[in-house]
Parts: structure tokens; C-alpha cells; sequence
């Protein structure tokens, strides 16, 4: 009976041993945690141009269903709000450029702050009918966030560096209403991916990963009439960011921090009002997601 008893110990010990080293934080692979549900309402006021082009004024909150605050406030009872300005130009039908201005109070995300930020945007976009009247979009966007009363909460944000954003959805319009313009149904799917720029890495500056922020857009626009249309959506949005290591009491073993992928399932409504400012017969109005 001695040696069969020797044998289960040994057994035993090795089992345990390599369940402790399976069970040990790899700080090198990536974590997914998801995070509470966010809520995300936007009002957007468009002024259609004489020459198909528009202006675009949007205010949008951010909330947390956390039931606590992103960090224990909520001024008008959000965590983020932001107020945004846009203008774009048609070139023709497939092809468009346009500039942007937002800010934003209490950024939480891509900045790891509770500052504010006041960010100017470039953008190029294309879009074109495929086949089976879907409409294939792709839009490419460069900005420079300008970071206001930081206060730095850990991660890899950038301090107000140029941010890159390139987005793609497919798309088709269901009029239903007895005119073109009517009512009608707009279901469209989009993924988006943001990634910060760096033309010149320094070398005490912080690690990043390769792309900072994805988000995965479901949603199905409501046509009510040309001058009013809403839109609610459904978003998987993550935030990939790459925290600093902690240790055990040791200072050998990490239990925590490295690469995390912070995964944030985001419910939204977009509410627009068009304005008619010598509408062209045929102007393509883009989706709310601008």
C-alpha cells in the first residue's frame, strides 16, 4: 500500500501545482471584463444646405447604470455630456469631406479622465449603392484632442495626441410611406475602430495597444417624416487599454492590470430634427450616426 500511496500524493501535488500555474494572472494576455449597461441619448438639429450640404449641432449625454457615477458625480445627471458642431460637403454622390468640433465634459473613455476635451476633426467619406439596394459607407476621420482640467485615473490615455478613427456600416432604406420621403425603416450595421497617433513615440512614454477603442453598432432608423426621425441602436463599444501591473505581497506574482479589454454594451436613441434651408430634390441624408 506504501508505493499506490506515494503515487496519489505525487499525483495530487502535480495536479495542484499546475492548476495554481493555469490559474496564475498572465498580465500579457488580455482580460475581458464587461462593464455596466450605458445609456446614451443624443438630440441633433440639421440644417440642410442649398447645395445638398449640412450643418449639424448635437448635444448628447452619457450615463452609467452602475447606480453610483462614473467617479460620484452627475452634473444634469449624466456622467459624460457633449456638444458637438459639423459641416459637410458633397462632392457628389459618393463622395464627401466635412469638419467637426465637439466638447466633451468629464471624457471617461478614450482619455482615461475626468477632464474635459475640445476636439477639431477632418473626415472623408464614401458611400455607394452594392447590390440589393444595401448601401456600403466608409468614413475617415483625424482629430486633435486638446485635453482641459485632466485628472488622470490610470491606463494608457494619451495626453491630447492625434487620434485616427476609420468606420464602415452597410445600410438600406425601406420606404414605406406613400412617397419617397415618407415614412420608412433605415436598418444599418456598423463597426468603428480608433487608434492614437504616434509620430514620434518617446521613450519613457506609457505602452499602448495597437487600437485603442472598437464599437460595433446595431440599429434601425425610423423615418417619421423629412424633417423627423429617430434612431434607437445597440452597441458592444470596448476599450482596450494596457494598465499598469500590480504584484502580490511578493512583488513577484501579478494579479491584476496588463492588457484589458473594458467591454462597455451601450444602448442609445438619436432624435434629429431637419431643417429645410433650400433642400436639393435629391440630398442623401446620412444616417444619425453621423
Amino acid at each position: 500500500m506504501r508505493f499506490p500511496l506515494l503515487s496519489f500524493a505525487l499525483l495530487g501535488g502535480l495536479l495542484a501545482n499546475g492548476y495554481r500555474a493555469a490559474a496564475q494572472y498572465d498580465p500579457n494576455v488580455a482580460h475581458r471584463y464587461v462593464q455596466p449597461l450605458e445609456l446614451w441619448p443624443e438630440l441633433q438639429a440639421e440644417l440642410s444646405l442649398k447645395n445638398g450640404d449640412y450643418l449639424l449641432l448635437s448635444v448628447r449625454g452619457e450615463r452609467s447604470t452602475d447606480g453610483q457615477g462614473y467617479y460620484a458625480t452627475r452634473p444634469l445627471g449624466m456622467d459624460t455630456r457633449r456638444v458637438a458642431l459639423a459641416y459637410e460637403h458633397f462632392w457628389n454622390d459618393n463622395w464627401s469631406w466635412g469638419a467637426t468640433a465637439r466638447y466633451e465634459s468629464s471624457a471617461r473613455f478614450e482619455t482615461n479622465t475626468t477632464g474635459d476635451l475640445l476636439v477639431p476633426e477632418l473626415l472623408l467619406r464614401h458611400r455607394a449603392t452594392i447590390f440589393g439596394g444595401l448601401t456600403f459607407g466608409q468614413r475617415l476621420g483625424v482629430e486633435r484632442q486638446f485635453v482641459v482640467n485632466r485628472f488622470y485615473h490610470g491606463g494608457s490615455g494619451p495626453e491630447g495626441q492625434f487620434w485616427t478613427r476609420l468606420r464602415v456600416d452597410v445600410e438600406r432604406l425601406f420606404p414605406l410611406g406613400g412617397t419617397a420621403d415618407g415614412f420608412g425603416l433605415r436598418p444599418r450595421l456598423s463597426y468603428a475602430a480608433s487608434t492614437h497617433l504616434r509620430f514620434q513615440k518617446d521613450e519613457n512614454a506609457p505602452a499602448e495597444r495597437t487600437i485603442q477603442w472598437t464599437s460595433l453598432r446595431a440599429e434601425v432608423g425610423v423615418r417619421l417624416s423629412p424633417k423627423v426621425d429617430f434612431t434607437p441602436w445597440f452597441a458592444y463599444q470596448t476599450q482596450y487599454r494596457q494598465d499598469l501591473v500590480f504584484t502580490d505581497a511578493t512583488g513577484t506574482i501579478p494579479v491584476s492590470g496588463g492588457k484589458i479589454n473594458a467591454v462597455y454594451p451601450t444602448l442609445g436613441l438619436d432624435v434629429r430634427f431637419t431643417i429645410t434651408g433650400g433642400d436639393k430634390a435629391d440630398r442623401p441624408q446620412l444616417p444619425t450616426q453621423h
